[in-house]
């Protein structure tokens, strides 16, 4: 179990899609905008748990062109987040929107987020631990996944709504968008070139 749950927050504590997205509307919106968005990443979260426990995401990302498709829709969309906040210029403005992203976007940022459903069949079909009870192992790992997973996306939250309120010079705030931007970008590449 102990294994399980430094799996658990080595996988989460990376930058991804959903921890780079979530840190970027609390700095650019702040708490409340920050935490509606990151409810929609929990629920979508959940729902890839739940596909990929029953099976339903062997099922769909069995047929190649399915999983090509949501590889390419991730990339694009990470792309094209890269690309906004890269040209966002001396302002942090993870993304600059007349609406601010909220429970949706978060929401289907996980379901076309490969790292999701990678990491859940990691987690649900690696690390046994209670071979007696299926059950009481997923129950167990559902649990313990959650918990470091809400603890982390916070702590990410509440960096980006850290750095809204550092007031940093405009140079400092132009390196922190490129330094996003590269991330997402560096995803963008890991994503595909692992076709």
């Amino acid at each position: 179990m102990l294994v399980f749950a430094t799996v658990s927050f080595l996988m989460f504590v990376t930058p991804g899609p959903g921890v780079l997205s979530l840190a970027g509307v609390g700095a650019a919106f702040g708490w409340r905008q920050g935490l509606l968005y990151m409810a929609g990443l929990f629920l979508g979260h959940v729902i890839v748990s739940v596909a990929v426990i029953t099976g339903l995401a062997a099922i769909l990302l069995a047929e190649p062109v399915v999983r090509t498709i949501l590889l390419f829709l991730s990339a694009a969309y990470l792309g094209y987040l890269a690309f906004r906040i890269a040209l966002a210029g001396s302002k942090i403005s993870f993304i600059e929107m007349i609406k601010a992203p909220g429970f949706m976007t978060g929401m289907t940022l996980q379901f076309i987020n490969p790292k999701a459903y990678a990491v859940h069949t990691t987690f649900f079909t690696g690390f046994a631990f209670y071979p007696d009870s299926f059950t009481i192992e997923i129950s167990l790992k559902f649990l313990i996944m959650n918990f470091i997973w809400i603890i982390l996306h916070l702590a990410w939250l509440y960096a980006g709504c850290k750095i809204h309120e550092l007031n940093l010079s405009s140079s400092a705030q132009k390196w922190v968008n490129l330094l996003m931007a590269a991330s997402l970008c560096g995803i963008v590449v890991l994503s595909i070139g692992s076709i």
